[in-house]
């Protein structure tokens, strides 16, 4: 659509970069593998093993929903850049696991799960583990993988729109598109998948504008 639309094009950070037909092929396929052989085995898994749960008669209160969602969106976040970070600090780790996903520095959405079976793997078990710990609601716990997934692909997508969440998010806190999209530019920068604060406590943080990125 950016290449038909000039409206939607002026919102592309690398306007110059565009997924190829083989990339969109590649990435179609290692997400169906992925699917196949790792989600589809551990979702059935999960359904046969786990032991009947009751739903709760009482929705959560709306500021426990969000309060919820925010605290399982943090969580993530911490766990995902200590992981992150040590996959790009740790040569083997890199090759072996990650540097899948890197095979673009200009990303789009197909390439958030463009990912190596093992990234997927831990992925997923800190996205359900999370809100077991937290004692989430049932409601908070499908609301927070809904959004969860929601923003994982709009940090991917390569396009930073005046509704991106990190120009809903004030101050500046959240990554967003603009932030992961300059992490596949310049790999050393931006771990944290969401926010910022542990990228500018650590010192990885490129504070950046969609301005600067666009090309």
């Amino acid at each position: 659509m950016g290449d038909r639309w000039a409206w939607v094009q002026q919102f592309k950070i690398q306007p110059s970069r565009r997924p190829t037909a083989a990339t969109v092929l590649h990435c179609s396929g290692v997400t169906l593998y992925n699917h196949v052989f790792l989600v589809l085995p551990a979702s059935v898994a999960q359904w046969a093993w786990r032991p009947p749960v009751d739903l709760p008669v009482q929705a959560p209160l709306l500021m426990e929903l969000i309060a919820g969602v925010i605290g399982n969106l943090l969580l993530f976040d911490f766990q995902y850049f200590i992981w992150h970070l040590l996959h790009h600090r740790i040569r083997w780790l890199y090759v072996t696991f990650h540097a899948i996903h890197h095979n673009y520095s200009a990303p789009f959405a197909l390439a958030t799960q463009c990912l190596s079976g093992w990234e997927l793997v831990t992925v997923g078990f800190w996205t359900t583990l999370n809100p077991v710990m937290l004692q989430s609601h049932f409601l908070t716990t499908w609301a927070f993988m809904v959004l969860h997934v929601y923003v994982s692909i709009e940090d991917h997508c390569g396009y930073d729109f005046p509704w991106s969440t990190n120009r809903l998010v004030p101050f500046g806190i959240y990554g967003g598109s603009s932030g992961h999209d300059m992490h596949h530019q310049k790999p050393n920068t931006n771990f944290a998948p969401h926010f910022s604060h542990w990228d500018k406590i650590f010192g990885t943080h490129a504070d950046v504008s969609a301005s600067s990125n666009r090309k």
